[in-house]
Order: C-alpha cells, then structure tokens, then sequence
C-alpha cells in the first residue's frame, strides 16, 4: 500500500509541474478518458512537456495560445468560446497563452486506440433531430457533437448507442422520457462535467431559456 501510496503522489507531482501557474481539476478519470478541467493564466509559459494520447479540447474562453515544439516549430493557435478542437498527440512543446484574459479549458484525454465503432441505429440524435443536434468532427475514437435547446424545445425520440462525456455550456433542466414510459428529471449546472451511457430516450428542455451541451461519444 505504501507504494502505491507513493506513485499516485509522485503521478500528482508531474501532472501539477505540467501545468503549472494553472488552476487543475479532473472532474472524471476510468478506464476510457481522463478529463482535465484547467485554467491557464495569460503569459505564463508551461513547462516543456509532451502529451501521450489524442485529445478533444473545449475551450471555454476565446483567446489564442502559442506552441513552440522541440524542434524549433512553432504555431499560434486561436479560438473562440465554448470551440471545440482535436488535438493529436505530438512531441515535446511548451504552450502560452498569449491573449489577455485567462483561458478555461477542458482537455478530455482519450486512453484507448480508435476502434471505430459505427452508428448503426435508426434513431441517431444526428440524424432524426438535426435542429437539436450539430456534428462539429468524427474520426476513429471519438464523434462530438453539439446539442441545443431553445426554451421548452423538445426532442423526438432518439437512441445514444456510445459511451458519452457530456459538459455543460450552460445550465440546463429536461424531462427525459425513457423508451419504457419512465419520466425523470435531469438538471446540471454550466460548467459540469459527466459521463453518460447507452439510452434511448426523448426529451423537454424545461427552462424558460435555451440550453447547450458538447456530447463526446467514445467509439471504442
């Protein structure tokens, strides 16, 4: 025990030296992802590091960072609030945020290879309920879309066939009515961060204002 004891510390140790001047939270980390939810200050230059696995980047703030790699490349990349980006893994770089104001960013690690899988139902949220539901990107290991509500908008009924990382954009509320007749409630406040799983469903935003959430499927 007491070595296990001492690896988890010494693995907090780096993660907190990779990001440093940072605010760190990991809101979820299992056997598919680890999701870091950060902070980065502007003009703070992190230290030289490299990230082992592809990644889906939610930026909460609009802003532009730069990266200068090892090997002398260097990129400045920009983006606007609540955009969400694909990130490969490369080599060693340093990273800074060279805008004015402080970064939030949500960086969901994903652990495993693409498998692929493929969405085979009918009911595809994508599919039936274009209105709600906008694809930002797809590729082997992951599929990302965006859902929107305007006030009182509800879904026709549709399945999620994946494993989901949801984050909420703003809060939302919704009546979700199962594929069984079960009515339940579902609320979350902007900003969180959750794992859902295979469900078929329809659902009723229930607030007076619209609602958005970014849905991560996990295709492995």
């Amino acid at each position: 025990m007491a070595m296990c004891k001492k690896s988890a510390l010494l693995f907090a140790a780096v993660v907190a030296a990779s990001f440093a001047e940072e605010t760190l939270k990991t809101p979820i980390n299992d056997d598919n992802v680890r999701v870091l939810d950060v902070v980065v200050q502007p003009h703070e230059k992190g230290k030289l590091h490299e990230h082992k696995a592809n990644r889906v980047m939610i930026y909460r703030t609009a802003g532009s960072q730069e990266i200068v790699y090892a090997d002398g490349r260097k990129t400045v990349l920009k983006f606007k609030e609540n955009q969400v980006m694909w990130s490969p893994r490369e080599g060693m770089h340093t990273s800074e945020i060279v805008s004015a104001r402080p970064v939030g960013i949500v960086e969901i690690e994903l652990k495993k290879p693409g498998a692929g899988k493929a969405i085979t139902t009918a009911l595809d949220p994508v599919q039936v309920d274009p209105k709600h539901y906008k694809l930002e990107f797809e590729n082997d290991q992951v599929r990302v879309f965006r859902a929107k509500y305007g006030p009182h908008e509800a879904t026709p009924p549709h399945e999620h066939q994946l494993n989901r990382i949801m984050i909420a954009l703003t809060d939302t509320s919704a009546k979700v009515t199962g594929a069984d007749g079960k009515v339940e409630s579902s609320a979350h406040k902007a900003g969180d961060i959750y794992k859902g799983g295979p469900a078929k469903h329809s659902e009723v935003n229930t607030l007076d204002k619209g609602t958005e959430t970014i849905v991560v499927e996990l295709k492995y």
